[in-house]
């Protein structure tokens, strides 16, 4: 026991057999039940989790704005200002979802690297490998995992797929409530308290005009994004 433990204190942890733990673990011809499978799947489990966190933020987005313009078109008394607070709660959840979206591209990232140069090499070994580096850099994301988008790029691609239509119809209802069910003429209708109307219609304006640019100016984007409208009917 004690020969046991003088040689286990001898080994030296740079020993190159110890350096090669793990060398072989996803050698490229491994079969689909090794552990590359196993790693796959566990990338899909997370990336479907936070999948699910998305869709719930934009499913509670949806149901707030509907109840506020439910409320404040059930009545010509209620405020019309409800409904700048209802866009005021979809910039919070924009912002939470680009948070989310930011974590589930890090995943998304990792199971499209697998996809494209694991499974499809697999498939079409004829195509070769999309990424010479990929196993590199795969390794580099296991070591230190970093967020691989901006938020403002985030933002920008919430604004497209969801937001950008939600903010049009709450500040387009906003406009049709204030122009056809109020007493008085704009831009004195639109006022809030004592704030003026043409103030209030300006900072609407100026906000909206903002998330335009974000979602439309031109940009590399770095997102993950496999699926494009270009490409529809292509692999039929």
């Amino acid at each position: 026991m004690d020969a046991d433990r003088d040689s286990a204190k001898d080994v030296d942890p740079t020993d190159a057999d110890h350096r090669e733990v793990g060398s072989g673990l996803l050698e490229t011809d491994m079969g689909p039940s090794s552990a590359v499978a196993h790693l796959y799947r566990g990338e899909i489990h997370r990336m479907r989790f936070w999948r699910e966190r998305l869709d719930q933020t934009t499913y509670w987005a949806i149901v707030i704005m509907s109840a506020i313009l439910t409320w404040t078109f059930s009545s010509q008394n209620n405020p019309h200002y409800v409904l700048l607070f209802g866009a005021a709660s979809l910039v919070a959840f924009l912002v939470i979802e680009a948070r989310r979206y930011r974590g589930y591209d890090v995943w998304r990232g990792r199971v499209r690297t697998l996809q494209r140069n694991v499974f499809a090499y697999g498939l079409d070994p004829s195509a070769g490998v999309e990424d010479p580096e990929w196993r590199r850099r795969l390794s580099e994301d296991y070591r230190r995992p970093a967020m691989k988008i901006a938020a403002e790029e985030a933002i920008a691609h919430r604004l497209r797929r969801v937001y950008l239509l939600l903010f049009t119809i709450i500040l387009g209802a906003w406009a049709v409530r204030v122009a056809a069910f109020a007493d008085a003429p704009w831009p004195q209708s639109a006022a809030v308290g004592e704030i003026p109307g043409l103030a209030v219609t300006a900072v609407v304006a100026v906000g909206y005009l903002l998330a335009l640019a974000v979602a439309l100016r031109p940009r590399r984007w770095q997102a993950e994004d496999e699926l494009h409208s270009r490409d529809v009917g292509r692999n039929r």
